[in-house]
């Protein structure tokens, strides 16, 4: 073995804290951005194969009714390859033991020798007899929320009439990977449920034998979607079509996509913050390492070693460290990316997982850090041997003497002379002390940006949930209704108050930009249920006009008084022009709002309303939910605190879980940055330090003087990590801001605290290892020195 590699070995064993602390900096990096990349692949390749094994549609129609013989018309037009027709309908379900209101789609089971869109991945159970008319497989998500099995019962209300299904079967769907309730924003796997029965049984329970009410078709190779649909749309027009759509706006791939988006944002934004952090910080910290081997460096050109040999030999060193790191970083980042996708998986209903790592992935991301690594040390190491072998042997000179900043304002006599030592050092240096402040307060921000968004959810739910909408419970119905049905509803003991809603499914159009929505009519002195504007203030509806959510407002390029078309999508489906007055300020999803007797006149329709928002007496909910499930008319009861537990149990844990690992590989950082900090401080100033021990200093004063110097800078980086904590912060909110959800900047007292708290316990441990180190210095060796 050589010299120079017996070397290298020697010192990574002496130098084995501060080369784990850079692999814990390079490794935490590494595992953020691969975490990240990794679940969304993994996600992303088990919907495709998911969607193409199990036949997903590429087009979704609803209409009122048509004979069964339009299928065949439908398969022929141009760009249509398969057509499935069926039946659907909502229901509500009655679970014995469970009280609050289930309600369930009911859809009728893909038909022997049929078109075979849509199958079911069958998870437990056997499939359908279809002779049989009391059976009926469900979805494995509220099977499991209620532990259910094949051969158990349940109870349904299938058009006005109760009966009693066997389930057969639990399974999946590629048409309900995201369960949730027409008439909810997120999933709620105890109050809905998918049902499949067989065509024939389920045609007949709802009057609709040699008929259907929804169709789903894919694409011939070459087909444009907009021209199928809109020729399909022709075709349902007499049938009550309510508009076909295309897989971007079927709820389920709809709100996945969405993730996925979000999720790739995260991703991105964060690798970026993490690796370049990280990179940052390495070649920091490398730079600062080599330096502090100077005198070896000169001692190694003195015999005789070329500048490339001592260039390669600490490349090498720096090599070895950054292959630890990478390691540790590829080894957790594929731990932490199987754990955040099985979380997903626990939300998102696929029957198996296809976890991948795309080579190129940790291959860009190895040489990223390697090669900033490498930079790192060619600068540090052009520096040491330019110098004469006898110059560089000798330590450094100390700066020119020159009073403080504190001595100059005549304030040396409240300091001790350790204490006018430490100034003077850091003022000396500005540059190493600037880094050092720089570097553990990016690991600072990075902690917020990993944390600040507990914040954010909590303020999401206050403002959505307890500031706009205050009912206890939201009642949709079937259809379009009058007016009588609020009576009844007020009528209901424990009822305190009724206000009524109308939902109406439209396509809004601006120019070349085209959205999907509803538009909700609200009434003018509406209490329950409230827009906000910015300042969270009740917004009140003109008495024409339509006013958007903000969101909404820039995706069509509107401005207040602009022309919105609107397109119906229900009834006579009427295309109106309607003033956009105003935009609201809504974090959670999206949609238009107008007064309720604005949208019935623009419907040219009498008062009619789709649901009602209800405040409830806390003692008679139990009653009210009983009486609701009675009511054939009612489609769906969303309780409004069941609401907010499945915001936390859906989004907001899906969030917080990725925050939570980012959190704790912010810390790691934090960890490793002020470790190395602390360590090279020591290495810069030991032979100093020893110094003045000989001199007569005690271990607590060199111990203050060292340890003094890290507690001022890391309390200067507390308020600049503040500061680059709240930019990250912003900048990820930027990245993520999207149909679903936007997230607001909100940063509360305890998540600086948090970051304060995780800085000044890294720097605690980190001068409690280093005032070890302090004691054994060589006092020996100082004394044989000449300088």
């Amino acid at each position: 073995m050589r010299a120079l590699d017996r070397k290298l070995l020697r010192d990574l064993w002496y130098l084995r804290g501060q080369a784990l602390a850079i692999a814990l900096v390079i490794g935490a990096g590494l595992a953020a951005v691969l975490m990240s990349i990794s679940t969304l692949d993994s996600l992303q390749t088990t919907r495709a194969i998911y969607y193409r094994d199990y036949g997903f549609a590429h087009i979704f129609a609803s209409l009122k009714r048509a004979p069964e013989s339009l299928g065949e018309r439908i398969a022929a037009l141009p760009g249509v390859d398969r057509v499935a027709t069926r039946v659907w309908a909502p229901v509500t379900i009655e679970i014995a033991g469970f009280t609050d209101p289930v309600s369930g789609l009911l859809v009728s089971a893909p038909r022997a020798g049929r078109a075979d869109l849509n199958r079911l991945y069958l998870r437990a159970g056997r499939l359908l007899d279809p002779n049989r008319s009391d059976e009926v497989i469900i979805g494995d998500a509220f099977a499991e929320a209620h532990a259910f099995k094949p051969g158990d019962r349940l109870g349904v209300i299938v058009n006005g009439k109760r009966k009693q299904l066997n389930i057969v079967g639990i399974a999946l769907s590629p048409e309900f990977i995201y369960q949730i309730s027409p008439h909810a924003i997120f999933p709620d796997f105890a109050r809905f449920g998918v049902l499949w029965m067989a065509h024939d049984a389920l045609a007949t329970a709802f009057d609709m034998d040699g008929a259907f009410n929804n169709v789903t078709l894919t694409l011939a190779r070459g087909a444009r979607e907009a021209d199928v649909i809109e020729r399909l749309d022709a075709v349902l027009e007499r049938y009550g079509g309510l508009g076909a759509y295309g897989r971007e706006d079927q709820l389920s791939h709809r709100f996945l996509s969405q993730e996925f988006t979000q999720l790739e944002q995260m991703g991105r934004t964060f690798s970026v913050i993490f690796l370049g952090v990280a990179v940052f910080l390495l070649n920091m910290v490398v730079t600062r390492l080599v330096s502090t081997q100077r005198e070896e460096i000169a001692t190694l050109k003195a015999f005789g070693y070329s500048n490339a040999s001592i260039g390669l030999h600490y490349a090498k060193l720096v090599v070895a460290i950054v292959l630890l790191g990478i390691v540790a970083g590829v080894a957790a980042g594929i731990w932490l990316g199987q754990g955040l996708s099985h979380t997903y998986m626990e939300y998102y209903r696929f029957p198996y997982l296809h976890f991948q790592l795309r080579p190129s992935i940790v291959l860009g991301a190895t040489l990223t850090t390697a090669v900033a690594a490498l930079i790192g040390t060619v600068f540090a190491v052009r520096r040491a041997v330019r110098l004469p072998p006898a110059q560089a042997m000798r330590p450094e000179p100390p700066p020119l003497y020159r009073a403080t900043l504190m001595e100059r304002l005549g304030l040396q006599r409240w300091l001790s002379q350790p204490s006018r030592m430490i100034l003077r050092h850091i003022e000396r240096r500005p540059v190493k002390s600037a880094l050092s402040v720089l570097g553990i307060g990016l690991a600072g921000g990075i902690v917020i940006s990993g944390t600040f968004m507990t914040d954010a959810v909590d303020f999401m739910v206050e403002a959505e949930f307890r500031m706009a909408q205050r009912e206890d419970i939201a009642v949709s119905f079937t259809e379009p209704t009058s007016y009588r049905a609020l009576h009844e509803l007020a009528a209901l003991p424990g009822v305190t108050r009724v206000e009524p809603v109308r939902a109406v499914p439209v396509r809004l159009r601006h120019g070349q930009h085209i959205y999907r929505t509803a538009i909700q009519g609200l009434a003018p002195d509406a209490d329950l249920h409230r827009t906000l504007d910015t300042h969270l203030q009740p917004v009140s509806f003109p008495p024409d006009g339509i006013v958007l959510t903000d969101y909404l407002g820039t995706r069509l390029d509107l401005k207040p008084g602009d022309l919105l078309t609107v397109e119906v999508l229900d009834g006579s489906q009427p295309v109106r022009e309607v003033p956009v007055v105003g935009f609201v300020q809504q974090y959670i999803g999206t949609g238009g709002y107008m007064d309720l007797a604005a949208l019935n006149r623009l419907l040219r329709e009498d008062r009619a309303i789709t649901g009602a928002f209800l405040a409830v007496d806390a003692h008679q909910r139990e009653n009210v939910y009983a009486r609701l499930k009675k009511m054939p008319r009612v489609a769906g009861v969303q309780v409004h605190e069941n609401a907010i537990r499945n915001y936390y149990a859906s989004i907001g844990d899906l969030l917080l879980t990725f925050m939570t690992f980012i959190a704790g590989l912010a810390g790691a950082i934090t960890f490793g940055v002020v470790y190395n900090s602390a360590r090279i401080t020591l290495s810069e100033r030991s032979r100093e330090l020893a110094s003045l021990r000989v001199l007569g200093f005690t271990r607590g004063e060199i111990a203050y003087i060292l340890l003094g110097e890290l507690a001022l800078l890391t309390l200067a980086a507390i308020p600049l990590g503040f500061m680059v904590g709240r930019a990250l912060s912003a900048h990820f909110i930027a990245t993520i801001h999207q149909e679903l959800f936007r997230v607001p900047l909100v940063l509360n007292p305890d998540t600086y605290a948090l970051s304060a708290g995780i800085v000044l316990a890294s720097a605690i441990i980190s001068g409690l290892i280093v005032r070890r180190r302090l004691d054994r210095l060589d006092l020996i060796a100082v004394l044989k020195t000449k300088e």
